[in-house]
């Protein structure tokens, strides 16, 4: 299931915070930068939604500035699909391996640190496949019929 992750405020002090946002066992880490309102994977060019599915690696994502709205499907979980929103400096979100996953950042962008755990097996390569909504009947029928359920990530 998702699961939410807090981190540890060393202090502040004037006009400055102090954090420590480690992710135990991170042994991957990638800053995705998005410029405006992208979307990652970008839809195919009939605008059918496209996922990334980990099978050997867990994300560990924290909106650095701007916000990004994920959208998450996962069979194994006792309802789906789900719409999860990030906001700058707010809590970690944890994507299990095998979930699907895309996510839109802002008008203004976004940037997001992932801190990765990722198996001996991931590779970059096999990672990070696109798969189209279309191809997948299963996929292409729970973003389509189902609403989903939505959850905002945020310490404001």
């Amino acid at each position: 299931m998702i699961e939410i992750k807090i981190y540890k405020k060393f202090r502040d002090t004037k006009d400055v915070r102090f954090f420590d946002i480690s992710i135990a066992d991170s042994n991957f880490r990638d800053l995705v930068i998005h410029s405006g309102p992208a979307t990652s994977p970008p839809n195919d060019d009939k605008n059918n939604w496209q996922f990334y599915m980990h099978q050997n690696q867990e994300d560990n994502l924290l909106a650095i500035s701007g916000g990004r709205t994920f959208f998450l499907v996962n069979f194994g979980w006792e309802y789906p699909f789900y719409k999860v929103r990030l906001e700058s400096c707010g809590l970690i979100l944890k994507i299990p391996r095998g979930t699907y996953h895309r996510s839109i950042s802002d008008k203004n962008g976004s940037i997001v640190l992932n801190q990765a755990v990722r198996d001996r097996e991931g590779t970059v390569e096999s990672e990070f496949q696109v798969i189209n909504s279309l191809e997948n009947k299963e996929l292409f029928d729970c973003i389509n019929i189902l609403e989903p359920k939505t959850k905002l990530l945020s310490i404001k």
